[in-house]
């Protein structure tokens, strides 16, 4: 798998865990039938599709993307679908895991 093939299903990866995530507050700890069950299929899709990306990509860079990337997407899931707005040091925060995300990816050399 070429490593734009690889990066486009890590995309995959963080749309299926930012769903579980999002699925997961709506479970209520899974005693809410029809979001436990979206929460444990998205949840596995996730990590089927990071086992994917694994073969490519080396696994610190593949989970420190997946994980950075899946925190971006969740706090902005949480602003629109739970109104949960970040503070000043929340944004700052989020800047740096982007920051570290980019480092990661276009300056790192792990094999």
């Amino acid at each position: 798998m070429s490593n734009i093939s690889a990066y486009i299903i890590l995309i995959i990866a963080v749309v299926l865990g930012t769903a579980s995530n999002g699925f997961a507050k709506g479970a209520q700890g899974f005693t809410v039938l029809l979001p436990s069950i979206i929460t444990a299929v998205t949840i596995v899709g996730c990590m089927y599709t990071l086992s994917l990306v694994m073969k490519s990509i080396p696994v610190g860079i593949t989970y420190a993307s997946f994980a950075g990337l899946c925190i971006i997407a969740t706090t902005i899931v949480g602003m629109y679908k739970f109104k949960q707005i970040p503070d000043l040091y929340t944004m700052l925060g989020l800047a740096l895991i982007i920051a570290g995300v980019l480092i990661v990816n276009l300056l790192g050399k792990a094999n």
